[in-house]
């Protein structure tokens, strides 16, 4: 059964349910693209609702903390519909906008979704659930399970689905060809490679990325465009670690000069 959804309207300003939005946790940035890396994917469950509480208003809490009580007390992805997946449709009205990826993941954490509940929600939902399916994923499934949605995320041109689905989950569990593919697509459509979670450790003289890289930059070049600073730095990040020589020496081996 395919859950129906109600238009969303764009809030104004002053909707119900916020207060500052500038460090919201999972907040969006002013031009409405997806929020930084580390905030609701990073953020562990219990620090997240504090931080979320502390922003929203008396009615929002109220909502809050019924959503995640019904949440957790009838939780799974069995039957035609679930409470709480009804709580997810409400998220943006209920605590605003720039709240609603940190109040979405909250809820999905209390029911315990499962990769089979959290494919259908990301299936059956809208552009913002999915996104904050993607967000969850690192609190809820240890395996690869549900690396089909993020396969599926970076198929799109959403750019907040893409850089969603490059946060901590996906830089486990996307292997080496789909993450550097991953990675090239952020270049080509402006996600800020800021959003690729674990970028430097995965990056670390992957001679494969240095290519792609490399020629993408020829590309560019030989087109007269820019190179852009976000793919310069990915280059770098390709470079082999090298060992820093012990204090006070000049050579690796230890030998004073």
């Amino acid at each position: 059964m395919t859950r129906p959804h109600a238009t969303p309207a764009t809030p104004e300003a002053g909707t119900p349910g916020t207060r500052a939005t500038a460090d919201a946790p999972g907040a969006e940035a002013a031009d409405g693209s997806a929020p930084a890396a580390g905030t609701a994917a990073l953020t562990p469950p219990a620090e997240l609702r504090r931080r979320l509480t502390e922003r929203l208003d008396a009615a929002a809490r109220a909502w809050l903390d019924q959503a995640l009580d019904e949440a957790a007390t009838h939780p799974g992805a069995h039957g035609p519909l679930s409470v709480w997946e009804l709580r997810l449709a409400e998220a943006g009205r209920r605590c605003g906008p720039a709240h609603a990826d940190a109040a979405r993941v909250l809820i999905l954490h209390a029911a315990r979704a499962d990769a089979e509940a959290l494919t259908r929600v990301y299936h059956q939902g809208t552009a913002d659930e999915r996104r904050a399916v993607l967000h969850a994923l690192p609190h809820l499934v240890t395996g690869p399970d549900a690396l089909p949605l993020v396969e599926d995320a970076l198929r799109t041109n959403d750019t907040r689905l893409v850089a969603a689905a490059l946060g901590p989950y996906g830089a486990r569990h996307l292997d080496a060809h789909a993450w550097r593919h991953a990675v090239l697509k952020c270049l080509f459509t402006g996600v800020d490679l800021d959003h690729v979670a674990d970028l430097a450790r995965r990056a670390r003289g992957d001679g494969e990325l240095a290519r792609m890289l490399g020629d993408y930059a020829e590309e560019r070049s030989a087109a007269g465009r820019p190179v852009p600073d976000d793919l310069r730095r990915a280059l770098a990040l390709t470079e082999p670690a090298t060992a820093t020589p012990p204090h006070g020496t000049d050579d690796p081996h230890g030998k004073e000069s």
